[in-house]
């Protein structure tokens, strides 16, 4: 065997996958990511089946065939599912699936990670769906607007399910964002600067961003109105202080977002496989990544679109009908750049071609309806119609499942070397674009002859009955799409492997040859179309004639580079296969489920399980590497591992501290909203503990944080865990100076919305005190094991991170809670 083979033997046992039944253990991208697709698929499948329910009770009216509780369940489990547990976990799936390969990488920084976010979401999400066959299903819409999902008008647990079950999806779906941000900025190949990172790429950064900004706030929107279900905490209800509009604010914060974190990845995709199908570069790309960029930010001043008609001022809906309408102009940007490309090349009308053509043609008409509903007259004439669910429906299944089938048709062939069938693909298309629209178009007629949402049968005398009869027809017409696609795809994926090549002759670098490990090679890159630019390519990468061609240190590797220049940095080491991720997945989602049904118990013992795992594969994660530097090829020696501010899991764990403030920032905005109904404040009978204990509890907090900074300057001594424990006894005291304050106070957060808004400040940074209460002792046992060093300081710098944040939000929330009476004031 000669030394190139043995390479090969090395990373090929390295990096294999189990069989059997532990290949549920395997953290591998590809592996992973098949499992998300798939489990994302069916989703998209059972809450079609649900929308073919509710057009069958519409097809006649009086229709008895679903009563009207059940009718609630169904119609908010249709919205639920393929909102929460469909399209954003399908634009996920497919990320995590293809950009390590897009980027030149061998998997993604963190694949335990991304295990872990699959296995919540999958394990939680059927949990979730399986409510419908037990009658506990919410049924408040899938926007749950209080009060009527408040425990007065929903007193069973069917809101609490949709509560908790949502409130643990989005922590999977923000876990994924963190691995995504990190692998983009830290992971690709040598070379591929920015400037020459793939348009699909860059959306997915976008989203990533997006996500962390946006997510956070349905998480606190969420835990509020548990607390009010569970604990009587009056944020919404008037009566006490508390204002309905609050979670409106809250989630359409989440929701005018997470429209388009669904859109521009299917925007990416389309970016990507427009160029190969015309044979052509992308026109305007710069300007089509500055559109991405443009629609993300544009994007977060448009939630209270959804509130026009809800008692705003009207200088704030003049500025937010303002910039539904600039949004617009960005995605006019991207599509005609899609369009001159297609007219700049020469394309065939096969199967992507054919679903990317049904996009453009869909989503242009969704967006123009769009832009109706952002001028403000119209929207009082056609909120809550037949009118928004067809523009909706057009927005989402036009932009994003018409691209994603696209992108199946496109990308389908990298699982096993089988393309779908051509032919097929005509009537798969013919069926879906011609049923989407038989089904959707006619509900902009009823809309607008005044046909309300949400109900669940109507008089035959309104004039809507053949409309209804035809949508029904045509979303049955859609769904025999569906299916005829479904049966072709289960035909191809069993068909015997064959070689994957390159069938669409693309230029970017998932089609290289690719195994476990990803590419034999990893390689360089010097333009923006390796594959055109360097027909070579395929094969130095398989020959091993690129970077990191072996295993330099034994494990599963990659190379970390520069976030911008994409320069070399350090040899990242991955971890293996493992249960822990779904272990802790299935500790997660059982916690969440089981308080749902009141099995306190039995739900903090799988919580703690949960804890156990993640800190089980923490503990095996951050070990010094007993290679320094190696040689990864074209001459270049790098270090293996970086620590500080040089490694991915700083940066990954600073993303996720931009998560934790930014739920903060939530909590202290509804704070600030329920305290703005006041007269007076703080209300009769409430008070604030002494600005004493305020102070000495924000001095514990900052003696805390400087035990900890000495702790960081301790390394490789006796007195780091000292240091650490210290600090530890500093941050509970500070607790328990608040706890008493507010108990000597008599704060009742039951009696005002205001008490409660103070409550859920400190219950947020109780949090805080807990989880370091389980990180302090896990950092000191790693100390006293020996496994705390100059070169295996990630688990310190991380948690001293955590550690700082905890203080600054602790003295923030003593800020505002005693502030913003004194500015009323």
């Amino acid at each position: 065997m000669t030394a190139r083979d043995d390479d090969l033997a090395r990373l090929e046992d390295v990096w294999r996958t189990r069989r059997g039944w532990r290949f549920f253990s395997s953290v591998n991208n590809t592996n992973i990511g098949l499992l998300y697709i798939g489990t994302a698929l069916l989703f998209f499948i059972l809450a079609g089946v649900l929308g073919l329910l509710m057009r069958v009770q519409l097809a006649v009216p009086d229709n008895g065939f679903l009563g009207a509780e059940t009718y609630n369940q169904v119609f908010t489990m249709h919205g639920s599912v393929m909102m929460f547990l469909f399209a954003i976990p399908i634009v996920e799936a497919i990320a995590v699936y293809l950009l390590p390969n897009m980027l030149g990488a061998r998997d993604l920084p963190f694949p335990r990670l991304s295990a872990y976010a699959f296995w919540a979401y999958a394990i939680g999400g059927l949990a979730f769906f399986c409510t419908l066959f037990a009658g506990l299903a919410p049924d408040g819409g899938w926007f749950m607007y209080p009060p009527l999902t408040g425990l007065k008008y929903s007193p069973g647990l069917n809101a609490d399910f949709w509560l908790l079950g949502i409130g643990f999806i989005e922590i999977s779906a923000i876990a994924g964002a963190i691995e995504l941000i990190v692998g983009i900025l830290f992971t690709r190949a040598p070379g591929m600067t920015l400037g020459r990172m793939p348009v699909y790429a860059w959306a997915m950064l976008v989203v990533g961003v997006m996500i962390v900004f946006a997510f956070p706030a349905v998480i606190a929107g969420t835990a509020l109105l548990e607390l009010e279900r569970a604990f009587d905490w009056p944020f919404f209800i008037a009566d006490r202080g508390g204002d309905p509009l609050l979670w409106q604010h809250l989630f359409w914060f989440f929701g005018h977002p997470e429209v388009y974190i669904i859109f521009l990845p299917a925007a990416g995709m389309v970016s990507t496989i427009v160029p190969t199908l015309a044979g052509t570069p992308l026109v305007a790309r710069r300007a089509i990544i500055a559109a991405l960029v443009g629609v993300g930010v544009f994007s977060f001043g448009l939630w209270a679109h959804h509130m026009f008609t809800a008692g705003l001022g009207t200088l704030e809906m003049g500025f937010v009908s303002a910039a539904s309408m600039a949004v617009a102009v960005p995605t006019a940007i991207q599509v005609f750049a899609w369009i001159a490309t297609l007219w700049k090349g020469k394309v065939e009308a096969n199967a992507p071609t054919l679903f990317l053509l049904g996009f453009m043609a869909i989503f242009v008409l969704g967006g123009l309806t769009g832009v109706m509903v952002a001028v403000i007259p119209f929207d009082w004439q056609v909120h809550d119609t037949y009118f928004v669910v067809a523009h909706f429906h057009y927005v989402l299944i036009g932009g994003m499942v018409f691209p994603v089938f696209a992108a199946l048709y496109y990308w389908l062939p990298l699982v096993n070397g089988n393309r779908l069938s051509e032919g097929l693909a005509r009537w798969v298309f013919g069926l879906m674009f011609v049923g989407f629209n038989v089904a959707f178009f006619p509900m902009h007629v009823t809309g607008l002859l005044g046909m309300p949402r949400r109900v669940y049968t109507y008089a035959a005398d309104l004039g809507w009955n053949g409309m209804n009869m035809l949508s029904t027809v045509g979303a049955f017409t859609f769904a025999l799409g569906v299916a005829l696609l479904a049966w072709d795809a289960w035909r191809s994926l069993r068909r015997p492997e064959r070689p994957v090549g390159n069938p669409w002759n693309a230029p970017t670098l998932e089609w290289l040859p690719s195994e476990d490990y990803g590419n034999r090679s990893i390689p360089r890159i010097d333009s923006i179309d390796p594959l055109w630019d360097r027909p070579e390519l395929v094969r130095e990468v398989e020959e091993g004639g690129h970077y990191l061609p072996r295993t330099a240190t034994g494990a599963r590797e990659t190379i970390a580079t520069s976030p911008v220049a994409a320069a070399p940095r350090y040899v990242l080491i991955l971890p293996g296969d493992s249960w822990l991720p779904l272990i802790a997945a299935a500790g997660t989602a059982a916690f969440f489920l089981l308080l749902t049904v009141k099995l306190h118990v039995l739900a903090w013992i799988c919580g703690v399980a949960a804890i156990a795992a993640v800190l089980g594969w923490m503990w095996q994660a951050d070990r010094a590497s007993t290679v320094a530097d190696v040689d990864i090829g074209h001459g270049e020696s790098i270090p293996v591992g970086a620590t500080g501010t040089a490694s991915h899991a700083w940066w990954a764990a600073v993303v996720l501290l931009v998560v934790d403030l930014s739920i903060f920032a939530c909590f202290a905005f509804a704070y600030v909203h329920v305290t703005m109904r006041l007269t007076v404040c703080p209300p009769p009978g409430a008070t604030l503990p002494s600005q004493e204990l305020a102070l000495t509890s924000a001095g514990l907090l900052v003696l805390g944080s400087l035990l900890v900074w000495f702790a960081t300057r301790a390394v490789g001594t006796r007195r780091l865990p000292w240091f650490v424990l210290a600090a530890l006894g500093c941050v509970l005291a500070s607790c328990a100076v608040d706890v008493g304050g507010l108990l000597d106070a008599g704060l009742d957060p039951t009696a005002t919305a205001w008490g409660a808004g103070v409550a859920a400040l400190a219950s947020y940074q109780g949090l805080h005190v807990v989880t370091l209460a389980v990180l302090a002792p896990y950092l000191a046992a790693r100390a006293w094991c020996g496994l705390l060093g100059e070169r295996s300081r990630a688990a310190l710098d991380t948690i001293a991170l955590v550690w700082h944040m905890t203080t600054l939000q602790g003295i923030a929330g003593m800020l505002v809670v005693r502030l913003v009476p004194l500015l009323m004031a």
